[in-house]
């Protein structure tokens, strides 16, 4: 049976008008663009906060149980312009500074060891079930007797609230390295050392930030703790001890002013330091969104 051979189309072409005077992109309403500021967003819920904060203020009627949120202002305000509160937040990050350092220095040891040897990974579990759940603040009492009444007990206990969070992040950050990685390094000759500075720790980079942000709020806490349990240390008082001097005053006002402070500095560290840190490796890198 013979098929017939099919038709064949003639071929022609149709001219498109170009599409210039269409626009290209769609301009966004003004109130879309704004919305999609995360800055903008948060400001809003921080203004509604002091909005419902003053509010209460004025309905509770009592300046000494609940300052209002202009009064605290006001107190933060006159803290700042006569120099008693950067006084106080510098004294404060002195001290955090170094016991924070330490405690860096100290886990990043403790976690090379454990990826290194069955010895050092039975150190670090042992250490870690042991410490890892005891208060920081618990062990004030301790370091007074030790260290006596000054910057080194404070220095003690900042480095055992950093220590253990940021070791067992650490750690986890290690084991989920991949065994290609690993192999990688290895048939480059890396051991010790130069295998943990060059593979495991950018591999492992996303865990290692998460638990220095732990660390940094366990320790920020911890200290603003210690200064009000036990006040100035060598003569000189934190942001602890001026919160801790202006409730015996029944300056409640100011209280709230240094409380002011704490968040304020905390959210200054998340989002110019910890956030600045993740733009510009892990999330630059590809490995977090």
């Amino acid at each position: 049976m013979i098929h017939p051979s099919p038709v064949r189309r003639e071929e022609y072409e149709i001219s498109l008008q170009p599409l210039t005077d269409q626009p290209l992109e769609r301009e966004l309403p003004l109130a879309t663009r704004l919305w999609q500021q995360g800055w903008l967003r948060k400001g809003l819920i921080l203004a509604l906060l002091a909005l419902v904060w003053e509010l209460a203020a004025r309905y509770q009627g009592n300046d000494l149980l609940l300052p209002s949120f202009l009064q605290t202002a006001r107190a933060f305000a006159e803290g700042i312009a006569s120099g008693e509160l950067p006084a106080k937040v510098g004294i404060s990050l002195g001290v955090l500074i170094k016991g924070y350092l330490i405690g860096i220095v100290l886990a990043f040891v403790l976690t090379s060891l454990a990826v290194s040897s069955q010895l050092g990974r039975d150190l670090l579990s042992s250490l870690t079930a042991m410490f890892n759940p005891l208060p920081a603040i618990a062990l004030l009492p301790l370091a007074l007797l030790w260290f006596g009444l000054g910057e080194k007990s404070l220095v003690f206990v900042l480095v055992h609230s950093v220590l253990w969070a940021l070791a067992l992040n650490t750690y986890s950050g290690f084991l989920g390295v991949s065994e290609t990685l690993r192999m990688a390094g290895r048939n480059y000759g890396l051991r010790g050392l130069r295998f943990v500075a060059l593979i495991l720790v950018p591999a492992a980079l996303p865990s290692i930030l998460s638990g220095l942000k732990v660390g940094w709020a366990f320790a920020w806490r911890t200290l603003i703790a210690a200064e009000l349990v036990f006040g100035a240390s060598s003569g000189k008082g934190g942001l602890g001890w001026y919160i801790f001097q202006n409730r015996n005053e029944m300056y409640t006002d100011k209280v709230f002013a240094g409380l002011a402070m704490v968040i304020l500095i905390g959210l200054l560290v998340e989002n110019l330091v910890f956030n600045l840190l993740e733009r510009v490796t892990v999330k630059r890198w590809g490995m977090l969104r």
